[in-house]
């Protein structure tokens, strides 16, 4: 799976477009549609997958709207288990704290997780924003902690890190 991040935004949100024998997933559209469509390129996007809503995530979503063969993914129409599309296999993980509607796609196979501002490289998101839990944070840490360490986190903002890194390097965790 080739993945590609675009930087979209005053909030430098990642988005990232996930490509996998000529057909795509997109992560978290921000509002540059112009800058994912170049990435997206010839390659059929099959959907679109939402971290959060808050609206740096979302601004180009609007775009994909339009086709119906593109289906969303997003917390208020899925469950904690296991997804295909495509040649495209993820696990849907719940992971509210930065917001009430936050989860987690694993990709199990590729050892990668999308964790939207759920975690950044030696830190979290945000908690005091509405929607926002401190207790719900710390019981979603709990939940992925025990996978394995060398799953690379591709966040909402900034760079990717390993789950192994935030064990031992983010205070969150301890």
């Amino acid at each position: 799976m080739e993945i590609n991040k675009v930087v979209t935004g005053y909030l430098d949100e990642n988005c990232y477009v996930l490509i996998k024998n000529g057909t795509c997933l997109v992560v978290d559209p921000g509002d540059d549609f112009k800058k994912i469509k170049e990435i997206v390129a010839s390659n059929k996007v099959l959907g679109v997958l939402i971290t959060h809503s808050h609206f740096d995530h979302i601004g180009a979503l609007r775009n994909f709207l339009t086709k119906k063969s593109i289906k969303i993914f997003k917390r208020s129409n899925l469950e904690e288990k296991e997804y295909s599309i495509g040649d495209f296999k993820f696990k849907c993980i719940y992971t509210p704290g930065h917001s009430k509607d936050s989860v987690t796609f694993y990709f199990e196979d590729e050892k990668i997780m999308f964790v939207g501002d759920f975690i950044f490289k030696d830190s979290i998101g945000r908690t005091d924003l509405p929607g926002g839990s401190e207790d719900e944070m710390k019981r979603s840490l709990e939940k992925i902690i025990d996978y394995d360490g060398n799953t690379l986190l591709y966040p909402g903002h900034y760079e990717i890190t390993t789950l192994e890194e935030e064990r031992r390097n983010n205070i969150y965790f301890k």
